[in-house]
């Protein structure tokens, strides 16, 4: 094989032999030379066995730069136990991090794999890197369930916003496979630190939790806290403050639901069905790290549960009270605006179709502007009626029985 690095000949292309001429790894060989795996490795490089006698015994006490790293990481879900060994999965754009963790991680005897499978689902050679370590070494070493002594809080957070918290319209976004661990996070922040978070509705495991920063003060306030600390992380401060393009992107879902517009001259006024098409726009800046705006997964998550499990196969008018008395798509497109804006900070547009021949176009306001205002007034036109007494006044006169004429 000719190396397209260095121009020597070779047996077969290795990590040991790319690091040495040219600091990258077969994986990242690849892809900058657009190259599939299968063309670049030798066969008996693929689906290879790992021992647990290639890696060295833990530390009986782990230093706290150790136990501060695997405690983000846990929190961030990527300690994985996979068979008799636990490892922590990277992506090959974040390698220099998960080497950065490796560095941590020495005392419990982590290792670097770039492990390189075929299998019939993909019909192809992928490779997958991780540090992986004997599940033993993390029990002997007493962290298995828990870390003790427990890490300094700051520390374990600048992991796992290095690794897992997500920036979007000025708002960090951090997702918890455990609801206790994002309570521990919260709490801690609120108390301590005075900044807050929200829970959201839209966690991406079934025990875990989702939290926001509540405002942009407070996302601002958290990310200067943990700034020094995610210095010397690669990468970890350039994913929240590199200047990136800014995109839009664009899901289309549809519901099918029923309505009636009260007082409508026309036949609006009946009860009537049909399909309603919704598209919603996201703009941001391109996440250096992910290569997304929002990941279109998260996006149809939040959208299906936040309205179209609410209206699909519903009465407009009945499945929203700020849709009673008038559901219109204006007034649809107002409502889901509201709906969304919490989980989507980077909203840029609705549009609805009632048919393929009427559509609304919408854009609300910021999240900062419908946290100081709330709600719209136009979805709430009953909140507040006309002076009571008057209505009693005029109805208890409009109710009299008529008098005959003459009569006194």
């Amino acid at each position: 094989m000719h190396c397209l690095e260095c121009g020597e000949q070779l047996e077969c292309l290795t990590n040991e032999h790319l690091l040495h001429c040219t600091g990258i790894t077969v994986q990242e060989y690849a892809i900058r030379h657009q190259l599939p795996l299968d063309l670049v490795l030798q066969p008996d490089q693929v689906n290879q066995p790992d021992s647990p006698s290639n890696y060295a015994w833990a530390r009986p006490v782990a230093d706290e730069c150790a136990r501060s790293t695997l405690q983000g990481l846990r929190w961030a879900g990527l300690v994985c136990e996979q068979g008799e060994y636990v490892e922590v999965p990277g992506e090959i754009r974040r390698l220099d991090l998960l080497l950065w963790d490796l560095e941590q991680l020495v005392d419990y005897g982590f290792r670097f794999r770039q492990d390189y499978t075929y299998s019939k689902d993909t019909h192809r050679v992928v490779a997958s890197n991780c540090l992986r370590v004997p599940a033993n070494n993390l029990r002997k070493a007493g962290c298995w369930v828990s870390i003790e002594p427990p890490p300094d809080f700051l520390d374990s957070l600048a992991v796992y916003v290095a690794h897992a918290a997500e920036f979007h319209g000025g708002y960090l976004f951090m997702q918890f496979p455990a609801q206790s661990d994002a309570q521990t996070v919260r709490e801690t922040l609120a108390t301590h630190h005075r900044i807050h978070c929200k829970v959201l509705d839209a966690a991406d495991h079934p025990q875990g939790a989702l939290l926001r920063t509540d405002t942009l003060t407070d996302g601002e306030r958290l990310l200067h806290l943990l700034e020094q600390r995610m210095e010397t992380m690669p990468g970890a401060n350039e994913r929240f403050h590199a200047d990136t393009p800014v995109a839009t992107v664009s899901k289309e879902l549809v519901f099918d639901a029923a309505h009636f517009i009260t007082d409508h001259p026309a036949k609006c006024s009946n009860l009537h069905g049909g399909r309603y098409l919704l598209h919603v726009q996201v703009s941001g800046r391109i996440d250096p790290v992910t290569g997304c705006v929002v990941d279109y997964g998260y996006l149809k998550r939040v959208v299906n549960k936040q309205v179209v499990d609410r209206f699909d196969h519903h009465n407009l008018n009945y499945a929203a009270a700020e849709l009673a008395w008038r559901s219109s798509t204006e007034m649809i497109n107002v409502h889901i605006w509201e709906c969304l804006i919490d989980y989507l900070p980077g909203l840029q547009s609705l549009r609805l179709y009632e048919t393929s021949q009427s559509w609304c176009d919408y854009q609300g306001p910021s999240l900062k502007a419908y946290q100081t205002k709330g709600s719209d007034p136009v979805l709430h036109p009953f909140a507040e009626v006309g002076s009571a007494a008057r209505r009693q006044r005029l109805l208890s006169a409009g109710s009299a029985p008529l008098r005959a004429v003459g009569e006194i």
